[in-house]
């Protein structure tokens, strides 16, 4: 494994650990409806993180398209994240947003 990935495999996964808690805690919520976008985002960043953490830790070539894909994933989270009221999503949006600029670093 390449130590120029340390920050962003760090990100990384404390990213794909608040999108889990996040999903978990928006499936729990009165009003699921209201937080299905979230929820699906929650997914698809936690598997965007795992996937950019599978890159990295394997020195894939395509590991620069991958980073910058889960940033742009990341940063839609974020977005979602941040509408909704919830300690989770505010937590959530933070990591999406320090994977997003870590990830992008990485993209370069």
């Amino acid at each position: 494994m390449n130590p120029k990935y340390d920050e962003c495999l760090e990100a990384c996964i404390e990213c794909l650990k608040a999108c889990n808690t996040c999903f978990d805690a928006c499936l729990r919520e009165d009003d699921i409806k209201m937080m299905a976008g979230c929820i699906q985002l929650d997914r698809a960043c936690a598997d965007a993180c795992a996937f950019a953490i599978q890159a990295m830790t394997t020195n894939s070539p395509f590991v620069k398209e991958i980073c910058r894909l889960c940033a742009d994933i990341c940063e839609s989270c974020a977005r979602e994240c941040a509408k909704h009221e919830h300690e989770h999503c505010k937590k959530c949006a933070e990591a999406c947003l320090k994977c997003a600029e870590a990830c992008r670093m990485r993209s370069l």
